[in-house]
């Protein structure tokens, strides 16, 4: 019989670790070079030699500049949306100001720098831009969704939606402000004041 045998999958189990552990460098070394360099300053081999992987292995990862960028952009997208719900183990919670500060905090990251380079090399390379747009519409349906969660909007009642949609578009325009000023007292009131409308609006 031909099976595997268990020498083979000893030797098997650290290549597949190996395997994982590269692409998860290469993931994070490309978002912070997008964040720090721009879509013009982020090249493969940029990332390949932060993350210190070959040219040729980050390429049998990802076989494009395209797949690389928006599979690293969305591999923090998700590890920044489990540590949101991480800060509220216990899903809602009473604290909306809380709830708040936490939401926009996603916007004032990293992440946010980098997912903005991505946004405007999107907008200028056909290649990328559905590939974008795609991303941009799943993460911000994710957030929407952790964000009625921990409030505990009822999304029945009429204006809600729109409510918490308008907490988040906030919250990325105060991340746009953060790119070129470190705002943060202004910050402070501006997540204060919106958590009393929200307590307003959401009852």
């Amino acid at each position: 019989m031909g099976g595997v045998s268990a020498v083979d999958r000893a030797e098997r189990v650290p290549k597949q670790d190996r395997s994982r552990a590269t692409r998860q460098r290469l993931l994070e070394a490309a978002v912070a070079c997008l964040a720090e360099h721009g879509w013009a300053g982020s090249t493969v081999s940029v990332v390949a030699e932060r993350a210190g992987v070959s040219r040729g292995a980050a390429q049998h990862h990802f076989p494009t500049r395209e797949d690389l960028f928006t599979a690293a952009v969305e591999y923090v997208a998700e590890e920044r949306s489990t540590a949101l719900r991480a800060l509220f183990p216990d899903g809602a919670t009473g604290d909306r100001r809380a709830v708040v500060a936490a939401l926009v905090d996603l916007y004032t990251g990293p992440l946010f720098r980098a997912a903005l380079h991505l946004w405007v090399a999107g907008s200028n390379e056909d290649q990328l831009r559905p590939r974008v747009t795609e991303l941009e519409s799943r993460v911000g349906r994710e957030t929407h969704r952790i964000a009625v969660d921990l409030l505990c909007a009822d999304e029945t009642v009429p204006g809600v939606r729109e409510t918490v949609q308008g907490l988040l578009d906030m919250a990325r325009g105060l991340g746009l402000a953060n790119l070129l000023t470190d705002d943060a007292p202004r910050r402070e009131r501006v997540v204060a004041q919106w958590a009393g409308v929200l307590e307003e609006a959401l009852g």
